[in-house]
């Protein structure tokens, strides 16, 4: 299917370029999430009119995720668990735990921004996670798991 995409994908594609994907990737994800429209004539004609507006947007995001990136460079985050003796977690910290204890602290960041490369932190000590908060910016962020006896 032709797809003119709206915003800039990973592994796609830019603002603007009219890509070939596969159907369902098309009608289950991109055009659902506002993403991309089918690549027609009119389609293509609406974003042409409409393309200072659209740049303007995603310039105002990826400045937004920017500066948000620059607040979190410096930012260790201390979570706490129920412990063993030997350092191994009861249960883990996931990205979910990640992203609760940075809305607590005032950053507005999703579950699914959280990459642990490693998958999930099983072990007390000091890791570091990617919080990816837009397609060009990715932040390194330092998590120190500290165990609580039980």
């Amino acid at each position: 299917m032709q797809i003119i995409l709206l915003d800039k994908v990973v592994n796609l594609g830019a603002l603007g370029d009219i890509v070939k994907v596969k159907d369902g990737y098309a009608r289950n994800f991109l055009i659902p999430s506002g993403r991309a429209r089918r690549a027609t004539q009119t389609a293509i004609a609406e974003f042409e009119a409409r393309r200072a507006e659209l740049e303007k947007v995603a310039a105002a995001k990826l400045a937004e995720a920017q500066a948000l990136g620059e607040k979190l460079s410096g930012v260790t985050l201390k979570l706490s668990q129920k412990a063993g003796v030997d350092g191994r977690l009861f249960g883990s910290v996931t990205n979910h735990d990640v992203s609760a204890e940075l809305t607590k602290q005032g950053y507005s960041v999703a579950k699914a921004q959280v990459r642990m490369p490693n998958g999930p932190l099983k072990l007390v000590g000091d890791y570091t996670v990617q919080v990816n908060l837009h397609t060009d910016v990715t932040i390194d962020l330092s998590v120190s798991v500290l165990g609580e006896t039980a």
